[in-house]
């Protein structure tokens, strides 16, 4: 049973920064392009960032510049590193996982963005 698990998130204050980990049983994760995307309140789920097998990253407008994701083939986790956390990124993260047109999703990790 292929599974994503996302951790990391929690309340942080604006300007600080967090980490997303996403880890993936039992799936063959190196064949995986993998990716973040969030939802907050009242909005559709957009995406944050991805990474793909071979590890070229792409990032949404909001993301560049102060985030990062990397992947771990071997621990098969996913990583996001958010810097200068925003209050508009309070939202729940969600890891994805697609080869093909097998796609994988968490149930997601609540971030919240307040002083």
């Amino acid at each position: 049973q292929e599974r994503l698990a996302e951790s990391g998130g929690g309340l942080v204050q604006p300007g600080e920064s967090l980490r997303l980990s996403c880890a993936a049983t039992p799936i063959a994760f190196s064949y995986y392009d993998m990716a973040w995307y969030r939802q907050a309140p009242g909005n559709s789920r957009e995406f944050v960032a991805g990474i793909s097998t071979g590890d070229s990253q792409t990032y949404s407008d909001s993301m560049k510049g102060r985030s990062t994701i990397s992947r771990d083939n071997v621990k098969k986790t996913m990583y996001l590193q958010i810097d200068n956390v925003k209050t508009e990124d309070t939202a729940i993260y969600y890891c994805r996982a697609q080869y093909l047109t097998n796609i994988y999703w968490g149930q997601g990790t609540q971030v919240t963005v307040s002083s």
